[in-house]
């Protein structure tokens, strides 16, 4: 839970988003679900028109000015995803679509590369279906097993019951940073020690990490690494995965196509050096552009700040949110991110963000791609409020106050 150490205060960051300026239902915008996706500065709005105004063209693939002007600023911000997670090269920083992608891409090209008959991946009971699926779908493939840390009724991981399952046979490990469901900050800096004592490799789903706190792979010694831009403040369509660059050079491509190949002939196609050997294709240029202006934007202010602040926001929040009668937090993890998720008695969690979002409050309601959780706790779906550094202590009383209205009107 929250630490003890003095919040910053951030609020003058709040006029660089234009969207919170905006009414929703004739009220303020009270935005309140960053888990799902972040508001965009306006400088990476700016910077993303900007490039296809003023400087658009390809990269990678000309010499006139226009193309190698687009690819220094591209690499530029592989450069930057490798200062933000402190990764050893930039040829371990792999453009992809977003998290999905990612995972997808490790899961594939890793299992072809390593996993055979007999082998075992091993996952959490609170994973988002994109660190679920892609497994299932790999282990079929390979006949590899899928195997799941249960949780308990706090939402933690059963540790003991992970070291249980961990065996020769475990290939790799792929849990997330920040559980999106349920706030939980995984221990992931065990589970990764406790995975490289059997041989086994680690995948850490990021998406809900690296936009609110500081991440360092080295000092995790994490093999895989992932997150989305548009969570991180930058535009949807682009991620990254980080790889160990020892184990992406014995990955074989997760896709055929332009700019992935050495040479191509008839009879035999050799493949690209890193990271191009995964990036077929046409990048997406722009989205990798705008992500560079965020992670710039984000460094300025520091992701330290950031993570005091949204805690306090968290803090604030629980201790109101606790006092309401028949209203139960699915999550309370010892550590956790800027995430909660609640039910109330008796109301079901649609109803509960219909009537909120008439009074101008966007929260998200469901089982939020997180259903073996759901099921866990034995129910349909949650409403869920995340919270981001431009979000104010102002917000979250308007949210609880209103919340107690709605409940009071929907029972």
């Amino acid at each position: 839970m929250p630490s003890s150490k003095q919040a910053p205060d951030l609020s003058k960051y709040r006029q660089d988003f234009p969207m919170l300026a905006k009414k929703m239902q004739g009220k303020p915008l009270v935005y309140l679900d960053t888990a799902a996706t972040a508001q965009k500065p306006q400088i990476v709005i700016d910077t993303i028109q900007n490039f296809y105004q003023n400087q658009y063209g390809t990269v990678h693939r000309a010499v006139y000015e226009l193309s190698v002007y687009a690819t220094q600023t591209y690499e530029s911000t592989r450069k930057k995803v490798k200062d933000l997670l402190n990764a050893a090269k930039v040829e371990e920083i792999i453009f992809t679509r977003g998290t999905t992608d990612a995972i997808n891409l490790a899961a594939s090209s890793f299992g072809k590369a390593f996993v055979a008959p007999g082998n075992e991946i091993i996952i959490t009971e609170m994973e988002h279906h994109s660190n679920i699926v892609p497994w299932q779908i790999m282990c079929e493939d390979r006949e590899a097993t899928l195997r799941v840390i249960p949780i308990n009724d706090n939402a933690e991981i059963d540790l003991n019951a992970f070291a249980d399952m961990l065996s020769r046979n475990t290939k790799l490990v792929s849990i997330a940073h920040i559980a999106n469901s349920t706030g939980t900050v995984n221990p992931v800096k065990q589970v990764i020690d406790m995975a490289h004592s059997v041989g086994a490799k680690v995948l850490i789903d990021g998406a809900q990490s690296v936009p609110h706190m500081p991440v360092d792979v080295q000092a995790l010694d994490a093999d895989f690494y992932a997150f989305s831009g548009h969570k991180f403040y930058g535009p949807t369509g682009v991620g990254i995965l980080y790889g160990k660059q020892s184990l992406l050079e014995q990955m074989p491509p997760y896709q055929g196509g332009g700019d992935m190949i050495a040479s191509v002939t008839f009879p035999k196609t050799t493949y690209n050096v890193l990271p191009l050997k995964f990036e077929a294709g046409t990048p997406l240029i722009a989205e990798v552009i705008g992500l560079g202006a965020a992670i710039d934007y984000i460094q300025a202010i520091g992701l330290d700040n950031i993570h005091q602040y949204e805690l306090g926001l968290l803090d604030h929040a629980t201790k109101q949110l606790e006092g309401i009668q028949g209203l139960r937090i699915i999550g309370t993890a010892k550590e956790k991110g800027a995430v909660i998720s609640f039910v109330v008695d008796g109301i079901h969690p649609l109803d509960l963000g219909t009537m909120l979002d008439l009074k101008g409050i966007a929260v998200r309601t469901g089982h939020h791609c997180a259903q073996p959780t759901m099921k866990h706790f034995n129910i349909p779906a949650t409403c869920r409020a995340s919270f981001a550094f431009y979000n104010t202590k102002d917000e979250v009383d308007y949210f609880v106050q209103s919340l107690k209205e709605v409940i009071n009107k929907l029972r």
